[in-house]
């Protein structure tokens, strides 16, 4: 099954080298959760310092991302406490 159509809302486009921007309608944001509060999630090596910890994304504009992240730490972990909630309203922080 294709992935269905975007709702494109505005979009720019760059006369000098064509690249656009397009801003895309979605439900919502959805967050991966332990125990019920939101996570970041980084890693690392621990024999050496170099690169350095990479930090994760644990929100995602598609469910599948997020459903799939929760079942894999579900797994490393061997837990359950791994969730993903749909985040769809709240505060304005900015501006």
């Amino acid at each position: 099954m294709s992935r269905p159509k975007p709702n494109v809302l505005i979009e720019h486009v760059n006369k000098q080298n064509y690249k656009t921007e397009q801003v895309l309608s979605s439900e919502g944001i959805w967050a991966v959760f332990y125990e019920n509060k939101p996570i970041n999630l980084k890693s690392g090596n621990m024999l050496v310092s170099y690169p350095g910890p990479k930090y994760k994304k644990t929100s995602f504009s598609n469910p599948g991302h997020a459903i799939n992240l929760a079942k894999k730490l579900n797994v490393l972990f061997k837990t359950d406490q791994f969730t993903v909630v749909l985040l769809n309203g709240g505060d304005q922080i900015f501006p």
